[in-house]
C-alpha cells in the first residue's frame, strides 16, 4: 500500500483537463486530479484526499509559473478549502470551453469508443460569465445560516457571494432565520419576479444516521430526495417561465434549466433534430414539464401524437397545465422504465433528457428495441452521455450530429445533445 499523501505539498507540471474539473499531474508514479490549476502551469498542491491506490486529489495553492489565460478569479468563495461552486473561476471563458471541449471528446474516445472534434458554444445570455443563472439551492448550517457546500464535503461556506446569479437573488437571505438542515431555494423568473422557499430538512432514517458505510449513504440519498414540506418566503413559490410563444408556471423548487438561454436554446435543437412530421408519434422521456414535448407536438400537428414520461407528479401536473391547449401530448407520471411498455408505438422519434446518471441499459435498450428512427439524447454529465452514446451504437444507431453547449459558466459542467439515427 502506498504512503498516504494526505496534507503533502507537492510540486508538480499540470497536463490535460480531466472530468471532474481538474488537471491530471503524475508524482511518483500517481495520478494527482488537481483543482484550480491550468494545463501547462507549475503549482504547489496540496493532497485534500488519499484513499490509497494509484491516484490522490489536491488543490493548487501556490501559482509557481502561471498560464496567460490565468485571471484573478470571478468567484470570491470558491477557491481551495471554499465552496465548490465555481472551478474554473480562474480561467478565461474561451480556455474554459476548451477544457470542457477536451473533456466530451475524451470521454466519447474511451466510453463509446468515437472520434469526435466537440466545440463547446456560448449560450445566448452568458455576457461575462456571470448572472446567467435563475435559480440556486443553498444549504443551511446547524446555526440556521445559508451557504453553499464546500467541495466534497458536509461543511458549507455562508458567505452568500457566488457570481453565477444576479446579487439581487441574496437580498435579505442571510438576514433571515433558516431551519438548521434545510435548503433554500432561490428563482429569479423569466417574469423578474423573486421566489425564496424553505425546504424542510430530510427524514433521515436511523440507518442513515447511524450507518457510515453504503447502505447509510443510500438512505441519506433516499431522505434527500423524498418529499418535504416546503415555506414560501419570498414571492408566490409559482415561478413563470416561457419558451418561443408558451408559458409554463412551475414549482420554484422543480425542475427548469438553470441557464436563461438554454431551455430555448435546446428546444429549437431539439426541434429540428427530430424532424417531425404531421402524424408522427413521439416519446419525450424524462420530459419535466413538458418543454421538449411542446416543440415536438407543434410540428406533429393535431393528428401526431407524444407520450411525455416524467416521473415527478407536481412536473406533470404543471406540465399539463401548460400544455392544456395541446391534445396529442399525453402526459405520465411514473419512472421511465416502467412507463415504455404502455407507450403508444412505434414511435418514430425518442428525445430523452436523463439526470446526471444517464439513461443507461435497459433504458436505451428498450429505446432501441421499440423501433424509433431517430433519438435526440440530452446529457448533463460526458461521461454518462458518453456512455450512453455508446450503448445506442451498439444497437446499430449512427451518431449523425453533436452540439455541446457551455450551460454552466466558471464551473466544469457542460450539456451535451446528440442526434442518433438508424
Amino acid at each position: 500500500m502506498s504512503e498516504n499523501w494526505l496534507d503533502r505539498r507537492l510540486e508538480l507540471r499540470l497536463g490535460n483537463p480531466g472530468h471532474g474539473g481538474f488537471v491530471v499531474a503524475r508524482h511518483e508514479g500517481r495520478v494527482v486530479f488537481v483543482r484550480h490549476g491550468l494545463p501547462g502551469e507549475r503549482v504547489t498542491a496540496l493532497v485534500t484526499e488519499d484513499r490509497g491506490g494509484s491516484y490522490c486529489r489536491a488543490d493548487a495553492i501556490e501559482i509557481l509559473d502561471a498560464s496567460p489565460e490565468r485571471v484573478t478569479p470571478v468567484c470570491p468563495v470558491s477557491g481551495p478549502g471554499g465552496a465548490g461552486c465555481c472551478d474554473f473561476s480562474h480561467a478565461s471563458l474561451h480556455v474554459q470551453r476548451d477544457m470542457k471541449s477536451q473533456v466530451v471528446s475524451e470521454q466519447l474516445v474511451r466510453l463509446a469508443r468515437v472520434q469526435r472534434d466537440v466545440e463547446v458554444e456560448e449560450l445566448p445570455g452568458t455576457g461575462d460569465g456571470t448572472g446567467w443563472r435563475t435559480r440556486v439551492r443553498l444549504a443551511v448550517d446547524q446555526d440556521g445560516r445559508p451557504g453553499y457546500h464546500r467541495h466534497r464535503s458536509s461543511g458549507i461556506v455562508t458567505e452568500l457571494a457566488c457570481p453565477q446569479i444576479d446579487v439581487a437573488a441574496y437580498d435579505g437571505v442571510s438576514e433571515r432565520d433558516w431551519t438548521p438542515g434545510s435548503e433554500v431555494q432561490i428563482v429569479l423568473d423569466g417574469t423578474g419576479e423573486r421566489h425564496v422557499v424553505e425546504i424542510a430538512p430530510p427524514k433521515v432514517s436511523r440507518t442513515g444516521r447511524t450507518s457510515p458505510g453504503r447502505r447509510g449513504a443510500m438512505a441519506r440519498r433516499a431522505a434527500v430526495g423524498a418529499p418535504r414540506a416546503e415555506r414560501v418566503v419570498v414571492g408566490s413559490g409559482r415561478p413563470v417561465e416561457r419558451v418561443r410563444d408558451r408559458e409554463w408556471a412551475l414549482a420554484a423548487t422543480g425542475f427548469w434549466q438553470a441557464h436563461r438561454g438554454a431551455a430555448d436554446t435546446y428546444s429549437a435543437v431539439v426541434a429540428e433534430w427530430a424532424g417531425m412530421s404531421a402524424g408522427d408519434t413521439a416519446w419525450d422521456l424524462y420530459g419535466g414539464v413538458g418543454v421538449f414535448a411542446a416543440a415536438l407536438a407543434g410540428d406533429a400537428g393535431a393528428s401526431g401524437h407524444v407520450d411525455s414520461v416524467e416521473s415527478s407528479r407536481q412536473a406533470v401536473s404543471d406540465g399539463k397545465a401548460a400544455l392544456s391547449d395541446v391534445p396529442q401530448v399525453r402526459f405520465h407520471a411514473d419512472r421511465v422504465e416502467r412507463a415504455m411498455p404502455g407507450l403508444t408505438g412505434p414511435p418514430r422519434v425518442v428525445v430523452l433528457d436523463p439526470p446526471r446518471a444517464g439513461a443507461g441499459r435497459d433504458v436505451i435498450d428498450a429505446v432501441a428495441a421499440a423501433g424509433a428512427e431517430r433519438v435526440v439524447h440530452v446529457g448533463c454529465d460526458p461521461a454518462s452521455f458518453a456512455r450512453d452514446i455508446g450503448l445506442y451504437l451498439g444497437h446499430g444507431f449512427r451518431l449523425d450530429e453533436l452540439r455541446a453547449f457551455d450551460a454552466f459558466p466558471l464551473t466544469h459542467h457542460v450539456e451535451c445533445i446528440a442526434l442518433l439515427t438508424r
